[in-house]
């Protein structure tokens, strides 16, 4: 047999496998792919939870410190259709008032001036599911992400293997692959 004729061959079984393994794994890629990019981000783009922030200034002022009663905060609740989440409401500062709502949102309200912000929360369950896999979230994933990891090396070897020519390893192929090296490199060592 011809060393030719293994080439082809070899070339002809990475197509296979390059194109069976990217066809079952590319939705595990553009998975990782863009809660990645949101990990990258998450400085500016919380992956978890939308946060609205709303400033306003009571209508009617809340009692003192000491006479404000559930009663009246749940009141003022009423203002921001939060009145079903309350949970509870304490004082960190003489003058402030926090409320914890249900689902993590709040209101802090400054006694003395009247002014309220209200973060109200909520939940991103697409994108903040997607992030939880990049934390490995339990021992049916660690084996699913290691196949996953082989398979990506099996698609990059058949991928670098199955051109030939000016495309293939000893040509434009061979140039990107070292610059695909270069680059991380270079974000490692300078």
């Amino acid at each position: 047999m011809k060393f030719s004729n293994v080439g082809t061959k070899i070339r002809k079984w990475s197509r296979t496998v390059h194109r069976d393994l990217s066809f079952f794994f590319s939705g595990m890629i553009l998975i990782y792919a863009i809660s990645g990019i949101v990990m990258n981000h998450r400085n500016s783009i919380n992956p978890n939870y939308s946060v609205e922030v709303k400033n306003f200034v009571l209508d009617e002022p809340l009692p003192a410190k000491q006479a404000i009663k559930k009663e009246h905060v749940i009141g003022l609740l009423q203002t921001i259709g939060e009145e079903e989440n309350y949970t509870k409401h304490y004082f960190p500062k003489e003058n402030t008032m926090k409320v914890f709502l249900k689902g993590g949102s709040n209101l802090w309200v400054n006694l003395t001036t009247q002014q309220a912000v209200y973060e109200k929360l909520t939940r991103r369950y697409v994108i903040g599911s997607l992030t939880k896999l990049h934390y490995n979230p339990g021992r049916w994933w660690t084996h699913f992400s290691d196949l996953f990891a082989v398979s990506l090396i099996l698609i990059t070897i058949t991928g670098i293997v199955m051109n030939k020519g000016s495309k293939g390893l000893w040509g434009r192929g061979g140039i990107e692959l070292l610059l695909g090296i270069a680059i991380p490199l270079l974000f490692i060592f300078l």
